[in-house]
């Protein structure tokens, strides 16, 4: 695939998952959570965000108009293709329910001229910005978590770990089908032999992802958070694993690397669905147990007292 050729999937693909039609794959939003997008400040560049935050004030006193929000910083998948619109039916969702205020991140999509780490650190820059500008915002920095899915995940994992290096102390990390090795041995995995030819991802894709993730001459050890040197400290995990996914096994493996460390993780399974099910509610019905999991750890981290 040449730049231009991805240049026109790219555009093609994320104007059919942003459009009202595919809501039927992708699920309605949740009425409970109002939806717009906005952009933050970042050194050298301004990066769109879809900002969800729940309809408060039906039945609530003032008190609970008033008081901070947790905060869920969310990440897409898709890798090189991808919107933060086709998540609005889990993002929304976690809004209203939790309730808390729910960033999706609009990244810089993979591609010759920009590669994962810009990704990463679109991820870490705006999950620092939004809890240095906390007041503006009005959420609670002290009750922060990430949530991220397939390259998202990624991202996602990468955030955690930056954040243990800065100091910020989040409360929990999601990681939905992750990719979490982009090094060599990234289709060493058995579950990459088994489900190769998988309906939602393939092994091709996933060749096209790393050539533009880690080009010629980088070093995928630093953006492979199986391969990171220190796990401990981290944020307690929720690992969620679809069984027909050529992926899994680096959600598996990432877990257990987690446990090893010393760091709280849940790894969930679910059999039958294949990568991405999470953003296909309409078609994949393991998805609301998904959500309901995801929705449950969140609430429990978030409203927990104290930190980690």
């Amino acid at each position: 695939m040449t730049a231009e050729d991805l240049a026109a999937y790219r555009e093609a693909e994320n104007g059919r998952r942003a459009s009202a039609a595919m809501r039927a794959i992708t699920g309605m939003p949740d009425p409970g959570a109002t939806i717009d997008w906005q952009s933050l400040a970042l050194p050298g560049r301004r990066l769109p965000v879809r900002v969800h935050r729940p309809v408060l004030g039906r039945g609530a006193g003032s008190a609970d108009r008033a008081a901070a929000l947790p905060l869920v910083l969310h990440v897409h998948g898709g890798g090189f293709v991808g919107t933060a619109v086709q998540s609005d039916w889990i993002t929304s969702h976690l809004a209203a329910r939790l309730p808390a205020l729910v960033v999706s991140v609009e990244h810089r999509l993979l591609a010759p001229d920009s590669p994962l780490s810009a990704a990463a650190d679109d991820g870490w820059d705006a999950l620092d910005h939004l809890v240095r500008h906390a007041a503006d915002w009005g959420i609670d920095p002290a009750r922060t978590a990430v949530f991220g899915e397939s390259c998202g995940g990624l991202i996602t994992a990468l955030a955690a770990i930056r954040a243990r290096q800065a100091g910020l102390r989040l409360r929990a990390q999601v990681l939905v089908n992750p990719v979490t090795d982009v090094t060599g041995t990234m289709f060493d995995h058995p579950s990459a032999t088994r489900h190769a030819h998988s309906p939602t991802l393939t092994l091709p894709q996933l060749r096209l992802f790393r050539r533009l993730a880690v080009p010629s001459g980088t070093d995928p050890r630093p953006l492979s958070p199986l391969h990171a040197d220190d796990l401990t400290d981290l944020a307690p995990a929720l690992v969620v694993v679809p069984n027909l996914d050529p992926v899994a096994d680096h959600g598996r493996r990432y877990a257990e690397r987690l446990r090893a460390a010393g760091t709280s993780a849940r790894l969930t399974e679910f059999p039958e669905a294949t990568h991405a099910f999470v953003s296909m509610p309409g078609v994949v019905p393991q998805a609301e147990a998904a959500r309901a999991e995801i929705t449950e750890f969140l609430r429990n981290a978030l409203d927990r007292p104290g930190g980690c």
